[in-house]
């Protein structure tokens, strides 16, 4: 009697287990994701292009590129900056790759909400300053500058830079 019952179990077990591998959905095809990034003689162009066009206005400036991560590709103090310069550059273009968009555009969200809360995400600030860097509508990274008396200026030195290589973000 109890062998029988040994069997039935091993039985009802096995069917069991055949029956929940079976119910499993199959496996999906693995994807694989597909996008572009810049090389860093492309970032290097950038944060050259923006430190010499803020110094051909009388500005010393700092400048960051980051990829699409958030990672830093390239980062130059610039000569004659102030040691802030190099973080600010960084904060400035890290807003601007979270946000996918240019970094001033949180300065006029926190005006019209003080409390915001993503002001306090690490390296995140409300600066003028930075640029995304975009293949089409697509965000694979930011720019940065800080130390021009204005974030303005600052932002103008990046667009050059980025606008330097416009041509290769196809």
């Amino acid at each position: 009697m109890q062998s029988s019952r040994l069997r039935l179990s091993a039985t009802v077990t096995s069917t069991c287990a055949l029956i929940c591998t079976l119910a499993l959905p199959a496996p999906a095809a693995a994807q694989l994701l597909d996008h572009k990034d810049f090389t860093a003689s492309i970032a290097m162009t950038i944060v050259q292009t923006a430190i010499e066009t803020c110094k051909a206005n009388g500005y010393a400036v700092s400048a960051t590129v980051v990829g699409r991560n958030g990672e830093i590709i390239v980062q130059v103090r610039g000569g004659n900056t102030a040691p802030h310069t190099i973080e600010n550059s960084f904060r400035k273009a890290s807003t601007a790759r979270t946000f996918r968009s240019p970094s001033g555009a949180l300065v006029e969200r926190v005006k019209a909400d003080p409390t915001l809360g993503v002001i306090h995400l690490t390296n995140v600030i409300a600066n003028q300053g930075a640029l995304p860097i975009k293949v089409g509508d697509e965000v694979i990274g930011a720019a940065g500058a800080s130390g021009a008396p204005g974030g303005e200026k600052d932002e103008a030195c990046v667009k050059a830079g980025i606008d330097k290589i416009a041509d290769q973000l196809k």
